[in-house]
């Protein structure tokens, strides 16, 4: 698990008194492992390792998430898991709404009737869905949207441009977290 971006987030949430349990996906212990970086598996065919996770935890109701791909996974299967009341909420960070440079090939469709109550923190910069490209898509109303202003896909600003630093976004994510788990039924 050598996502910078996860270990500074878990460690913001640590930080504010969220627990915060971990798991790397296969192919990206592989990754780490031969240092060889190769296309990751179609999302699909990764919702039984995010369901084995979520098992082999046995916490009772979790806010299951991930960033990038790993929310997306975790959008997936999320609906399955709250309906089986194991999940009570979904946490995205930098979701993947679009391929880079393909903003026409959307992985939105099952959002638009998204169950689960939903928190995604985006990038105002991110290439894989701006707030222009975002605010056009019809997703479930059980999702709220916050944007980072000028984060990048791993929410990180431009301090120069924007005023912001990681550590701004980071306090911001954890705080708006922090209350969005007290209105959480």
């Amino acid at each position: 698990m050598d996502s910078a971006t996860m270990t500074a987030v878990s460690e913001a949430l640590a930080d504010n008194g969220i627990k915060v349990a971990r798991f790397e996906f296969e192919y990206m212990a592989q990754r780490r492992r031969s240092g060889k970086v190769k296309p990751p598996p179609r999302a699909e065919q990764l919702l039984g390792e995010y369901r084995d996770a979520v098992e082999r935890l046995n916490a009772g109701r979790l806010v299951i998430g991930g960033k990038s791909m790993g929310g997306r996974v975790a959008s997936m299967v999320a609906d399955e898991l709250y309906r089986a009341g194991k999940v009570k909420g979904l946490i995205c960070l930098g979701y993947p709404f679009h391929p880079i440079g393909k903003p026409d090939q959307l992985r939105t469709a099952h959002l638009e009737r998204l169950q689960t109550p939903t928190l995604i923190f985006q990038g105002t910069r991110d290439p894989f869905g701006t707030p222009e490209e975002v605010a056009t898509y019809q997703l479930s109303k059980s999702i709220d949207i916050h944007w980072l202003e000028d984060g990048d896909h791993d929410l990180k600003p431009r301090k120069k441009i924007s005023g912001f630093s990681t550590q701004d976004h980071l306090r911001s994510l954890a705080q708006r977290l922090s209350a969005w788990l007290l209105e959480l039924p």
